[in-house]
């Protein structure tokens, strides 16, 4: 068993689609970058004879996986048994199913206070997808480590059926148990940034299985510029940065959530001083707030990783907001935004998301209706205020796309698009171009022209255009089983391997089923 201790674009767009790789082994050197988490919490649930399933949403892809299992807040050992990753297809149903060892045992005990990390599993994780990790509990627990905002639907069902390819009768929880992380291997990969904040963070305004929190969203917007950049979730609804509560505090927490995560190369400070200046009486000066912020920035630059300071988002009408904690929070912008801040990048979530006419209150199209948190297009803003600079220079896609109407490639040419071939050369690369409205467009290595859905979307997809207009745009619809489909902004149709893949591809159904499910490769 391998255990270490734990110190521990905007509403409208339609979501990215998910990048895989070919299958092929990763080299033993390549290093392990976190592609999901969520931040381990003390008090949840006890369980006993029950198995887990728990759905989690991918920043990156690779070509393995591991899973660590947290046992952070346990009073005593936690035994767990026959752990499994799969993609979710739909509800509890999964399929590619593996199993997951520990040091080569399908069961594992992990020490109070304890993380298991598994073994590598040859599991081909995509991006931006649904992936389910299962677990049995075969003992009682005790109360759980656990993410109470999961925003998530999770399952539980009552025996051994971790294998099983769907849970029937199973129970439902929005929660996260144990579960810590999800990591791959992926040879193109700098590394993760790791979001580290409060209840804005954790996507509390967010629809359930959105997958609309504002670092899903980021996450999204590095994949549209050929960034593999894991995102890794360290939010905790009403967390603090000096004050235990919610959670250890931001400074107690920090070396687990954020300095021990797998591939950490980035962290962004986020909203916990907010709930510092609210939850606390009486609130703590600016200067106190600033104070434990450059003890986060020293401690991150201490270990190799950039710090990206935010800004505080408005919270004039909130509850807990006080005259005396705005003072506070308008000295701490200042000091974000000054030169001497020590950061090494900001990120202005309070220019992104307030009022320009009442700039200590949400714009109201931002407001989720409590006046303190974002709804899912202020989450969205807040991701769009990341300046993606800071994680290097953007690259543009090679993809080969493999429909699944028939698992054969799409070849281009002279000719109209179609699936039929079975390895891939040349002619099966395109480009993969981000647009300025969050759509893309697909630029043919065949002939470098770009890929359009002639005649308004009644013809054939061919690659014959020069340039970029809205028959060569097309929005990418990310599947719950990783696949991609494309919908042509020519008329609003999904584009379709017509006659199981034998005919042309052409923008014509309304409905997703096989023939409109495509994988997209990474070159």
């Amino acid at each position: 068993m391998s255990t270490r201790l734990l110190s521990t674009v905007c509403g409208a767009l339609l979501v990215a689609a998910a990048l895989t790789h070919p299958a092929a082994a990763q080299p033993e050197d390549t290093p392990w970058t976190g592609t999901w988490s969520v931040s381990p919490q003390a008090g949840g649930p006890s369980f006993n004879q029950q198995t887990l399933r728990q759905v989690v949403h991918t920043s990156i892809g690779g070509t393995a996986a591991r899973v660590e299992i947290s046992n952070a807040f346990g009073s005593a050992p936690l035994n767990v048994a026959d752990v499994h990753v799969a993609q979710r297809t739909s509800g509890s149903t999964v399929t590619n199913d593996h199993a997951v060892t520990f040091g080569g045992q399908r069961t594992t005990t992990i020490p109070a206070g304890g993380l298991a990390v598994s073994d590598s599993v040859a599991f081909a994780v995509p991006a931006l997808a649904d992936v389910a990790v299962s677990m049995y509990l075969p003992q009682a627990t005790g109360a759980s480590t656990f993410h109470q905002q999961g925003n998530a639907t999770n399952y539980i069902a009552g025996g051994d059926v971790s294998g099983n390819a769907t849970l029937s009768g199973a129970q439902t929880t929005g929660s996260y148990s144990f579960l810590a992380n999800l990591d791959v291997q992926n040879a193109n990969s700098p590394g993760a940034v790791v979001t580290l904040g409060a209840s804005i963070t954790d996507g509390v305004a967010s629809g359930t299985d959105d997958n609309r929190r504002w670092p899903n969203d980021l996450a999204t917007r590095l994949a549209q510029t050929g960034r593999p950049v894991g995102v890794l979730n360290q939010g905790i609804s009403g967390n603090r940065l000096l004050v235990d509560g919610a959670g250890p505090s931001a400074l107690n927490r920090f070396d687990r959530d954020v300095l021990n995560q797998p591939g950490a190369k980035w962290v962004i400070f986020s909203d916990d001083p907010i709930n510092d200046l609210g939850s606390t009486s009486p609130p703590p000066s600016a200067d106190q707030l600033i104070t434990g912020a450059k003890q986060l920035v020293s401690r991150a630059h201490a270990r190799g990783l950039k710090f990206l300071c935010s800004t505080l988002t408005p919270y004039q009408g909130a509850g807990y907001w006080t005259q005396q904690g705005e003072t506070a929070r308008e000295a701490f912008n200042a000091f974000v935004r000054s030169a001497g801040n020590g950061c090494d990048g900001v990120v202005d979530q309070d220019t992104a998301t307030h009022d320009p006419s009442r700039p200590t209150w949400y714009l109201p199209s931002y407001d989720a209706g409590d006046h303190l948190h974002p709804n899912e297009a202020g989450l969205q803003a807040i991701a769009n205020a990341v300046d993606l600079a800071v994680f290097g220079t953007a690259a543009t896609p090679v993809v080969s796309i493999r429909a699944h109407a028939n698992s054969e490639y799409v070849t281009a040419g002279a000719a109209p698009l179609i699936a039929n071939r079975t390895a891939i050369g040349s002619s099966e690369q395109f480009d993969l171009v981000s647009n300025p409205d969050g759509s893309v467009s697909f630029r043919a290595h065949a002939n470098g022209n770009l890929v359009t859905a002639d005649n308004a979307g009644g013809a054939p997809l061919i690659a014959n255009r020069t340039a970029v207009g809205p028959w060569e745009e097309f929005d990418l619809v990310s599947n719950p089983d990783g696949s991609a489909s494309f919908r042509a902004h020519a008329n609003g149709n999904l584009v379709c391997a017509d006659n199981a893949g034998a005919a042309a591809l052409i923008a014509n159904r309304t409905a997703i089923g096989p023939w409109e499910e495509f994988d997209l490769v990474r070159g």
